[in-house]
């Protein structure tokens, strides 16, 4: 599925999309330093889910040196996911990894492919864990999306 293209990717703006269901919300990201992960010319184009793997609340993208919505205290030292539901905070320099809150398991980061020759980077996978709220119990992340309809690729 087409997610955006490069020209519209900047580092202080998320683009919103939903995959691999059209219930479950996630973000795309230019985090300015290469990403496990990362496409494009320099390696800093991510996408996770945006769905906490707390309770299921939607967190903010907070770019470098910003304040989540939530905190206007609180400060972003690189970019991150923040929760403002429970404070859970996600390093998304660092495969989605919790760093702080009550957060149980990294955010699923969405599997990128960028095409030079147009531009267009494309969701073609997600990693793990599964999704909050769509697990079976299933060792095989690609089974685990229940309760959702699957996005049609193009």
């Amino acid at each position: 599925m087409m997610v955006a293209n490069i020209s519209a990717v900047t580092p202080t703006q998320a683009i919103f999309f939903n995959y691999p269901l059209y219930e479950t919300a996630n973000i795309l990201v230019k985090l300015g330093v290469k990403a496990p992960g990362g496409v494009g010319p320099d390696g800093d184009i991510v996408a996770f889910s945006q769905v906490c793997q707390h309770l299921g609340c939607i967190y903010s993208f907070v770019p470098a040196g910003a304040s989540p919505p939530c905190s206007k205290a609180f400060k972003a030292t690189s970019p991150m996911g923040y929760c403002c539901c429970h404070g859970s905070m996600f390093d998304l320099t660092n495969g989605g990894k919790v760093i702080g809150g009550p957060a149980p398991r990294p955010v699923p980061q969405v599997t990128l492919e960028f095409d030079s020759s147009t531009g267009n980077i494309y969701a073609v996978g997600m990693g793990p864990p599964t999704i909050f709220g769509h697990d079976t119990g299933s060792n095989d992340v690609l089974n685990d999306l229940q309760g959702g309809t699957p996005v049609a690729g193009d």
